[in-house]
């Protein structure tokens, strides 16, 4: 069921995009999904699903970002597929189930240290979005944005403040 909510989901958000050889391929991915739905399997040889398979994956990831069990394992459970189905599923976007999770977090972090009140420090996001230490954080932090953490909430707090006047004379 979750397959086939995102794949409809996909498809109201892109339909407007969509030439029509891609509303025939999308109107075919959903009658596969809803064939499976009703026999309770998935074929998950079936590359047009893949794309409903992924968004399925990705909304499932952004409910549990703060599930410290959050894994390619867990969310192919949840989704009653293989690891190795969700994986090739990922192939149709553009990063693997993991850059994603990690990503989202990211996001999610950046987001609280730029709140202008009651910025978490650098330890506490780490361990909220479960990092393994201050350290990975930071890493992973400045490859995504460019700056540390420490640096981002600077240049925002920079920007914030209200210009000073020249010096009289």
């Amino acid at each position: 069921m979750r397959l086939l909510t995102a794949h409809v989901a996909m498809v109201r958000e892109t339909a407007h995009d969509l030439s029509p050889t891609g509303l025939h391929g999308a109107r075919d991915a959903l009658i596969e999904l809803v064939r499976t739905v009703l026999r309770h399997e998935f074929d998950d040889t079936e590359p047009r699903l893949a794309p409903a398979l992924a968004r399925a994956a990705m909304d499932l990831a952004d409910e549990h970002l703060t599930d410290p069990d959050l894994s390619p394992a867990t969310l192919a459970r949840r989704l009653n597929v293989s690891v190795r189905t969700l994986h090739r599923a990922f192939t149709t976007a553009e990063e693997s189930v993991t850059a994603y999770v990690r990503r989202r977090r990211l996001e999610r972090a950046r987001q609280e240290l730029l709140a202008p009140f009651a910025r978490p420090t650098v330890s506490e996001l780490a361990a909220h979005w479960h990092f393994a230490d201050s350290s990975h954080f930071i890493r992973a932090f400045k490859k995504q944005y460019g700056h540390t953490p420490t640096r981002l909430t600077a240049l925002s707090d920079e920007r914030k403040r209200p210009p000073q006047a020249p010096p009289g004379p």
